[in-house]
C-alpha cells in the first residue's frame, strides 16, 4: 500500500466528528514527508494481543528513554516465544500518526536494514509533534488529546 493509500485509510478510519478526517487531511504532508524517509511502506510492531505496542526502556548513564522498534520483516522482529506477543504488519504512516498519541514513548526506532537490528532510523515524539504542528491551520489550536 502506498503513502496516498495509507494516508486515505487512516481518513476513512477517522471518526467522523467533522474534526479529524480534516486534521488528517492537513497534517498528511508532514507524515508523507517523514514517512518517505524511511525505506519500507510496512514495519512489523511487537504488540500484545491486546494490541498495546512493546515499549523497550533505553538506559545509559545520563539518559533513559522509552521507544518502539518497528521491524522490517517479520523475520528481523524475533517476536519472543510467548502466547502473549505478536509481530504485527503496521503501514509507516499509521505508525507515524500513533506515535503522536503515545504520550509514555519518547520515540520510534525503523530498523531499515533486514538483518541489520544494531542500527535505525529514529523517530521522535517532540519532532512529529512540532511538524504536525506546522502543517496545522489556525483553525486548530491545539494537537487534540485522543489523536490517534
Amino acid at each position: 500500500m502506498n503513502l496516498d493509500q495509507q494516508i486515505q485509510l487512516l481518513i476513512d478510519d477517522a471518526p467522523n466528528d467533522g474534526t479529524m478526517p480534516r486534521l488528517i487531511k492537513e497534517i498528511a504532508p508532514g507524515l508523507k514527508q517523514l514517512a518517505a524517509k524511511l525505506r519500507h511502506e510496512q514495519y512489523y510492531i511487537i504488540q500484545s494481543l491486546n494490541s498495546e505496542w512493546l515499549v523497550t526502556t533505553i538506559t545509559n548513564r545520563t539518559l533513559e528513554k522509552r521507544v518502539i522498534y518497528a521491524f522490517p520483516t517479520l523475520q528481523d522482529s524475533f517476536a519472543p516465544n510467548s502466547a502473549e506477543l505478536i509481530a504485527a504488519p503496521i503501514p509507516v504512516t499509521h505508525i507515524l500518526f500513533q506515535l503522536v498519541a503515545l504520550e509514555t514513548v519518547d520515540s520510534i526506532i525503523f530498523l531499515e536494514t533486514p538483518g541489520e537490528a544494531s542500527t535505525g532510523y529514529e523517530v521522535k515524539r517532540q519532532d512529529i509533534q512540532k511538524l504536525i504542528q506546522v502543517q496545522i491551520k489556525p483553525s486548530f489550536n491545539q494537537i487534540p488529546p485522543d489523536i490517534a
